[in-house]
């Protein structure tokens, strides 16, 4: 995964040329959408809904050679109704609402059913700039 969002692209454009001040977010999350509708613009519109969905807290590890990948499992709770197929992630700057910082498709789309869970294994979501 290696897009960032026009709104991350400009804050952090902002940031650096214009002495603007970026306040880093104090957690980060991983949503999941069926589409990528709206994620380059910030403005996404297929989240995962229902079903008790929802995001979960991812940590990084420090930074190498322009990339970053997740340091630990991040687990979703098991759907309570069809959550459809996962086609995309995103890392955001709030549990609910917010602001979409990087996001991109996965590598293998997933139907998640009533009773399934949806992981990604420590290590498995890179954020690259390289």
């Amino acid at each position: 995964m290696s897009a960032a969002s026009d709104y991350l692209e400009n804050a952090l454009l902002d940031h650096t040329l214009r002495n603007t001040a970026y306040a880093q977010p104090a957690v980060l999350y991983i949503g999941l959408f069926t589409a990528s509708t709206g994620l380059e613009e910030n403005t996404p519109s297929a989240e995962i809904g229902g079903g008790s969905y929802v995001r979960k807290t991812a940590t990084f590890a420090v930074a190498s050679s322009g990339s970053s990948a997740t340091s630990a499992t991040i687990t979703f709770d098991t759907a309570t109704a069809n959550w459809g197929t996962v086609t995309h992630v995103a890392v955001l700057d709030a549990a609910t609402a917010g602001n979409v910082l990087f996001w991109g498709a996965v590598t293998t789309s997933k139907t998640i059913e009533t009773g399934d869970t949806f992981q990604i294994s420590s290590g498995n979501l890179t954020i690259s700039l390289a």
